[in-house]
């Protein structure tokens, strides 16, 4: 039985408290729920989580334990972890080991048993909040007081530049691995398609297998890479990942993407659909509480059908701005109506907001792999 004290304290002022789980320690940084019911070493793994403490809003999380082949990158991302109740139980013939351990293995400070109702009920109404959650030696000696003006010195989301933290250190070619292979075999022979040249500003390995799975040859770029870098690669497109906090703080890369506007078609996944519309003048904006979960409705605007989908995101595109810059809004999220996809009229930029690639999550929007390396391939869809 985890009978140690933990203590997650907002800037706000509110303190919640519950029991220690996997690694005890003090972590800090800002505070979202998801909503999905499954698929949390993804989200572990999921580097757009980088420096954050993630909520789960699932009544118990990990009872399929953790396996060598469910990771969306090399480490986890997440600073601190949040349920009601983490599972002491492995259920799935998958599992190498469970989730308590490999929390610990990888210093991610755990807490649970507390209300997590009520908690997002708390962040629906109060927005993302900066927080942090502590325990053992570190819950020692400070009262909530203390806590809580430890939360508010966590550095504001908008006030760093996490891509630099999790894209990669050199160029590589992708060409899959053995359990991509046997999980997820592939639709096309790889390299058939065009060739992309992929701008990592936080990848998740199954949107390199996707792209794979579907005849691409996909080449990885750091995101600090410098536009004639990328061109003298002679892509037939360039791709912009997924990735962590707020677009703007990667200026960096918006200027290299404004560099090549068009010279070369540009698709965009997440934080690569904002950049995207950042470089070609339109604006972003933080949203209350950001989209987080398995299950969000969206509405594709040309054929009014609606998709479930995967979303992982804190920042959203203008509309009116985007339709200023000459996109049109292809997407619209039915939960608030932000853009969830777009597509300039005169130049051959595509985006979505969402994540295509979830794994697990809705299959819904899988036909936009097809859409994008159309795109990229020069038939603008």
């Amino acid at each position: 039985m985890i009978t140690s004290r933990a203590v997650l304290a907002l800037e706000d002022g509110s303190v919640w408290e519950g029991a220690a789980w996997g690694a005890e320690g003090l972590a800090g940084g800002e505070v979202v729920f998801h909503t999905a019911m499954s698929g949390y070493q993804e989200i572990l793994t999921d580097p757009s989580y980088h420096g954050q403490l993630v909520a789960m809003t699932a009544p118990q999380i990990g009872n399929t334990g953790v396996n060598e082949d469910d990771s969306e990158s090399e480490r986890p991302h997440v600073r601190a972890f949040i349920a009601r109740e983490f599972s002491r139980c492995v259920s799935n013939y998958r599992a190498t080991r469970d989730l308590g351990e490999y929390m610990r293995a990888h210093h991610i400070v755990g807490l649970h048993d507390l209300d997590t109702r009520a908690l997002t009920r708390h962040l629906r109404t109060r927005g993302c909040l900066r927080g942090v959650v502590a325990s053992g030696a570190e819950l020692e000696g400070r009262d909530d007081a203390a806590l809580v003006r430890a939360a508010c010195d966590v550095s504001p989301m908008g006030a760093q530049d996490p891509v630099r933290g999790v894209t990669t250190r050199r160029r590589y070619e992708w060409r899959g691995d053995a359990a991509s292979a046997e999980w997820f075999p592939a639709r096309r022979p790889p390299g058939h398609g065009p060739t992309l040249a992929v701008l990592d500003c936080g990848t998740m390995r199954n949107i390199l297998l996707s792209l794979r799975n579907h005849g691409a040859r996909v080449i990885v770029f750091p995101a600090d890479t410098p536009a004639d870098e990328l061109r003298s690669a002679a892509p037939d497109a360039l791709f912009l990942t997924n990735g962590p906090g707020d677009p703007a703080t990667a200026d960096y890369v918006v200027d290299t993407i404004r560099e090549l506007l068009g010279q070369i078609p540009m698709l965009g996944i997440c934080l690569g659909h904002q950049l995207l519309a950042l470089a070609a003048g339109a604006r972003t904006y933080k949203l209350p509480f950001g989209h987080h979960g398995a299950n969000h409705p969206v509405l594709h605007v040309p054929t009014g059908r609606i998709e479930i989908t995967s979303q992982n995101h804190n920042y959203a595109v203008d509309a009116e701005s985007a339709e200023s810059a000459g996109f049109e809004i292809t997407h619209r999220s039915l939960f608030d109506g932000t853009v969830q996809g777009m597509r300039h009229t005169g130049l051959a930029l595509y985006s979505v907001q969402y994540h295509p690639e979830a794994a697990p999550g809705p299959h819904d929007s899988g036909y936009l792999w097809d859409v994008l390396l159309e795109v990229a391939s020069g038939r603008v869809a």
